[in-house]
């Protein structure tokens, strides 16, 4: 049975196989490079941010325990978005770290702000 199947990457006429995908190595090996650059593109977008964010966070909390505008932070480049963990403390506020820098969101006195933290060992005690 004959049917007109069509290549994905060039659209030419795929010959052969009823099961052939492309119709050449060529074309195979076009689409898994370009499906392999999108994923890596991806990944090294999210590494990059996080390593952004970690250099902010680092910058700002010297002290081991900061607060700050949300602005400030924002202004600098981080995107809170991106973070490698989480941890809930008793008060049931979850913090967002990225790797041993912490942050939690919160309005004070009608202003938002971001609480920094540097990750402690009693923080493993709830794992």
């Amino acid at each position: 049975m004959f049917t007109n199947r069509k290549c994905p990457v060039c659209g030419d006429t795929i010959k052969g196989r009823a099961d052939k995908k492309y119709c050449s190595l060529k074309c195979k090996s076009i689409n898994q490079y370009e499906k392999r650059q999108t994923e890596e593109t991806f990944y090294l977008k999210v590494e990059k941010q996080l390593r952004t964010n970690r250099k902010i966070l680092k910058y700002y909390n010297k002290s081991g325990f900061t607060t700050l505008r949300k602005s400030e932070l924002v202004k600098a480049g981080f995107d809170s978005r991106f973070y490698t963990h989480q941890w809930k403390n008793h008060k049931n506020e979850v913090y967002h770290f990225v790797y041993e820098f912490g942050f939690l969101e919160k309005t004070i006195n009608g202003k938002e702000k971001y609480v920094l933290v540097i990750w402690q060992d009693y923080m493993n005690l709830g794992k």
